[in-house]
């Protein structure tokens, strides 16, 4: 029985970088292929151990599909550096749904158009009507195996041996019996152990009979309400009509491609492209002189990657490792000497920021409850600084002087 986990983006472009990154953690922790079992019905579960919840979840058999009423909440940046009403930003209301073989469609309500986040089961796009502007990026795929007994569901034994494994790394509440949406549910908070720039917390409630998750919210470090949350209301169980899948951006949307391809095909027989990695083939690729220093701000540099940003090639390096690390988009500007996605004082409409030096250029900076992003142009060249990291650590990368 295939269970793929929707796995977005390790960033995102400029005039979302901060908010759509998160945002789409957020839809991948929360869209799931479903997996479930039947039967059963009150506000909250019987009581039991993680591995028993998780297991009660998934060895039941797969139901059809579900849609439901969404609630997206996003205190990230201040409202008062937000004009008009962007769901993506301010958080808001829509529409969920899910088939059975990995599709999903997620449509938020805006004053500017609707923002949509969908999935064939193989890449996931994000339109931001706001701006015209579509993000996409490919999904880790499941290895089917022909072996039926393979495919079974993992036994308690193998089930807790996973969380052993995790919690190498995490803390992990037990699973609390809860009532989401009108849906039985447990609940489990998820804390690091190890370095996690700003991030504190996320919390995840799955539905006891369904084994779908209903409720993400993700803490910043030392506050006691989420900043990010989606939930599931009025849920429903059942086969979705294929016209439901059937949206895509407009022909003139612009597109920013985060799998761009390699030129030498699939290799792999899996209809995955292999990217462009690696400091010199992302250097050949790029119409300007790629930095990409060894350290940046005292962290090492671990990967390189090569962008396709509304059809221009463009770099993506980074530094450090867990959410304590810094990326950094290198792309080149316009010629007005900004990037081809925004104006020299602002990120698009909607959206103004703070302006700052940076080694005696002007950059812009947008600090939040989860990270920091700066940007700023020298030499033909845009550079995009974003991590989960105070604002003083992302000034440090932009001005180090493997960038200027």
């Amino acid at each position: 029985m295939s269970n793929p986990l929707i796995r977005f983006l390790r960033t995102a472009p400029a005039r979302r970088l901060v908010g759509l990154s998160v945002i789409a953690v957020a839809i991948g922790a929360s869209i799931v292929a479903i997996a479930s079992a039947a039967g059963g019905s009150g506000p909250t579960p019987p009581p039991a151990s993680r591995a028993e919840a998780i297991h009660n979840a998934i060895s039941g058999p797969a139901v059809a599909g579900l849609s439901a009423d969404v609630k997206f909440t996003n205190h990230l940046i201040d409202s008062s550096s937000i004009q008009g009403g962007d769901p993506l930003l301010l958080g808001g209301t829509g529409r969920v749904w899910v088939g059975q073989d990995g599709r999903f469609r997620l449509e938020l309500q805006g004053d500017n158009g609707d923002p949509q986040i969908t999935s064939d089961g193989k890449a996931v796009t994000i339109y931001d009507a706001a701006t015209n502007t579509a993000y996409r990026a490919n999904l880790p795929q499941d290895r089917q195996s022909s072996d039926p007994a393979k495919d079974t569901p993992p036994t308690l034994a193998d089930i807790q041996t996973q969380l052993d494994k995790i919690m190498q790394s995490v803390n992990l509440s037990g699973a609390v019996p809860s009532d989401v949406g009108g849906r039985p549910a447990y609940n489990v908070r998820v804390t690091p152990k190890h370095d996690a720039g700003l991030l504190g917390a996320a919390e995840i409630a799955w539905d006891s009979q369904h084994g779908v998750p209903l409720r993400v919210a993700i803490y910043a470090a030392g506050d006691s309400s989420p900043v990010i949350e989606l939930s599931l209301t009025g849920i429903s169980y059942g086969a979705v009509a294929d016209s439901v899948f059937d949206v895509a951006p407009p022909a003139g949307a612009k597109v920013v491609d985060f799998n761009p391809p390699s030129g030498s095909g699939d290799k792999s027989g899996s209809g995955d492209q292999k990217p462009v990695t690696g400091v010199d083939a992302v250097a050949k690729a790029v119409p300007f002189t790629l930095k990409a220093p060894d350290t940046l701000a005292g962290l090492p540099r671990h990967e390189v990657r090569l962008l396709d940003w509304q059809g221009d090639p463009a770099a993506l390096v980074l530094y450090g490792r867990n959410l304590g690390g810094i990326a950094v988009i290198e792309q080149k500007a316009d010629a007005g000497g900004t990037t081809n996605a925004a104006g020299p004082n602002h990120e698009g409409p909607g959206l103004s920021l703070p302006t700052i030096s940076i080694n005696g250029v002007t950059g812009q900076e947008l600090g939040t409850a989860l990270g920091t992003m700066v940007r700023f142009t020298r030499g033909g060249v845009a550079y995009t600084i974003v991590g989960s990291v105070p604002p003083a650590a992302a000034e440090a990368a932009a001005r180090d002087s493997g960038l200027n």
